[in-house]
């Protein structure tokens, strides 16, 4: 896996290619534009679906990443439906962590109906804390990534109380692209009658930007305290 030219800001932890985007599209793409460097490392293929390919959705991923205009992308190549916590893959994911050193982890929430989620959750966590020892053959220097905060890439129905909300509003169209390149999991097969999944995950996007004053916006958890410098950064 070749490491990214410089060191990232943000480094999202997506179970399969698309969680990503539904999750934080808005938030990546709101970075970017304030120059910061952003990346997602996929733990799996997402595939087998039943309307997609290795092939399919490879294609997919490198549309969305390129709507999304990522410093950097990779796949982790763990497996698809049978993700574990396992040494294995947390050593995998935290020589992700060596490699890259970003500032900002972005993992899935920890509660979910789908168990990849909830595992990748757990391994994140997990990788973060072996990504600081030494006297190990992981690839790269030991490094604390020193944020973690989680997204929400939700199947199961709940409403989790979020650290802050994230106001995306100039962003939320090319979310929406960037989700839409997902055409094997979003458009092939499935109903094009409104509602679609589609405008499910607008309508998420409404209800948060709702909840803070704004038009659209994307939730974000977090363990641990969350300081501020500007007060002005409230909105």
């Amino acid at each position: 896996m070749q490491a990214p030219s410089s060191p990232l800001d943000v480094l999202v932890v997506a179970p399969h290619p698309d969680d990503a985007e539904i999750g934080v599209g808005g938030t990546l793409l709101a970075c970017r534009q304030q120059g910061l460097r952003v990346g997602v490392i996929d733990l799996t293929s997402g595939e087998p679906t039943p309307h997609g390919s290795l092939e399919r959705r490879a294609a997919e991923t490198a549309a969305a990443t390129k709507i999304l205009g990522l410093d950097w992308r990779a796949n982790l190549g763990l497996p698809n439906r049978s993700l574990q916590s396992d040494l294995e893959s947390r050593r995998a994911l935290a020589s992700v962590f060596r490699l890259t050193r970003p500032k900002i982890i972005v993992a899935p929430y920890w509660e979910d109906a789908h168990p990849d989620h909830v595992v990748a959750s757990r391994l994140a966590d997990d990788a973060r804390f072996w990504s600081k020892l030494s006297k190990t053959d992981m690839l790269g220097e030991p490094y604390w990534p020193p944020k973690m905060l989680y997204f929400f890439s939700l199947h199961l129905r709940i409403h989790p109380q979020p650290a802050f909300v994230f106001d995306i509003t100039p962003h939320i169209d090319a979310k929406l692209a960037a989700i839409r390149c997902y055409e094997s999991q979003f458009v092939a097969g499935r109903s094009q009658t409104p509602p679609t999944i589609l405008d499910d995950i607008r309508d998420r996007a409404r209800y948060w930007g709702w909840t803070i004053g704004v038009p659209f916006a994307e939730p974000l958890a977090s363990r641990e305290e969350i300081g501020l410098r500007d007060l002005r950064s409230l909105v």
